[in-house]
């Protein structure tokens, strides 16, 4: 079957007031849908490599938004909410799902326990689940998902977009962002704030008032420190740093060739959250040779090891993360070793090298083109 004939729609009919796709024409389990969240975040973003890595293996791949329409198809959502839904667990489509984060039992998040909830009432819907870490590979398989099903994948990235900082990169990247040549720049690019304006009402599990106590703390060693805060939702941390009269710069980046040269311009990269699905920042400053000092959340424990390739602390230990900025601040030999064995770590966990694990995912799970 030639490509065109694959990204042809099916006929739309009516049954009992819904419209459906006419999917004769499509063999049982043939066709892959790769489903994100629209929101043209990280989410998106995987949807689009795995749906890359499916059609290099020689899967066929059909367009999103026609997964509701059709019949006995195979679905696999990056977002565990939406594959959760009764819309798409009572289908006749074989499903599978990314399970990124939520653990049950967080306050003020409902909606874990309901994705939850949901999972361990029939864990045997889903025949793959793909997870970025160890925790959530815990969770799921407390749900009662068979773990021959349970796949772990991190959070890759994208190596040509993220090259190592020099000196001339670093002199434009402040020259454009308007920061001081000579400051000790920690950078903090992870939206914390709920929604997508002000986000001046925080989002703890993203651990804004650790960033901020964390930052006020290694201030008192380091006087030239400086923040560089990037993306939405970002009051509330905004507003903490004024109050504690700490020097920084917020910008919105126009693309994402931007956020690179954010990391171009940093000295250190700090992460503070208490739940995380990646970040996708760890690789990002890991791969940029940025020192990252960061807390056991989401997949930098599968990824880091203190003092080899970043500094690693506990959840919500503001002190350590100080601690660690003023290492890297005093001591130039540790940045080397740490950007070395980082950048060993993005290339390792580059979207190249995650490839053979989600063809692994794939296999058995939708049905190869033959042709």
């Amino acid at each position: 079957m030639t490509a065109r004939r694959v990204l042809r729609a099916p006929a739309a009919v009516a049954r009992g007031g819904r419209v459906r796709l006419r999917t004769r024409g499509w063999p049982d389990r043939s066709r892959l849908f790769v489903l994100g969240d629209m929101l043209g975040w990280a989410l998106d973003d995987e949807a689009a490599y795995v749906s890359e890595v499916a059609r290099l293996a020689g899967y066929r791949l059909a367009p999103p938004a026609w997964a509701r329409f059709s019949r006995r198809q195979v679905v696999f959502h990056t977002s565990h909410f939406a594959a959760l839904d009764p819309l798409w667990t009572g289908s006749s489509h074989r499903l599978g799902l990314a399970y990124f984060h939520g653990l049950p039992g967080t306050p003020g998040f409902p909606e874990f326990d309901a994705a939850f909830a949901a999972l361990r009432r029939d864990p045997g819907r889903f025949a793959r689940v793909q997870v970025t870490h160890r925790e959530m590979e815990e969770i799921v398989v407390s749900a009662g998902v068979d773990p021959a099903c349970v796949h772990r994948i991190p959070i890759g990235i994208e190596l040509e977009r993220f090259p190592p900082g020099d000196p001339q990169r670093r002199r434009e990247a402040r020259d454009a962002l308007g920061l001081p040549a000579q400051a000790f720049v920690v950078g903090s690019f992870q939206k914390d704030g709920v929604g997508f304006g002000d986000g001046l009402e925080p989002k703890w599990i993203k651990g804004p008032d650790v960033l901020v106590e964390t930052l006020e703390l290694a201030r008192r060693d380091v006087d030239d420190l400086v923040v560089l805060l990037t993306g939405p939702a970002r009051g509330y941390v905004r507003q903490e740093l004024e109050r504690r009269g700490i020097p920084h710069v917020h910008r919105m980046l126009p693309d994402r060739d931007g956020l690179t040269g954010a990391y171009h311009a940093l000295d250190a990269y700090l992460v503070a959250s208490r739940q995380e699905g990646g970040p996708k920042s760890v690789l990002e400053s890991m791969a940029t040779g940025v020192p990252l000092v960061t807390t056991r959340a989401g997949q930098a424990p599968d990824l880091v090891v203190d003092g080899e390739n970043g500094i690693l602390v506990d959840v919500e230990d503001s002190g350590g993360l100080a601690q660690g900025l003023t290492r890297i601040h005093g001591d130039a030999g540790l940045v080397a070793r740490l950007r070395a064995a980082a950048r060993e770590t993005a290339v390792e966990t580059s979207h190249e090298r995650l490839a053979p694990r989600w063809e692994s995912l794939l296999d058995g799970f939708a049905e190869r083109s033959d042709g």
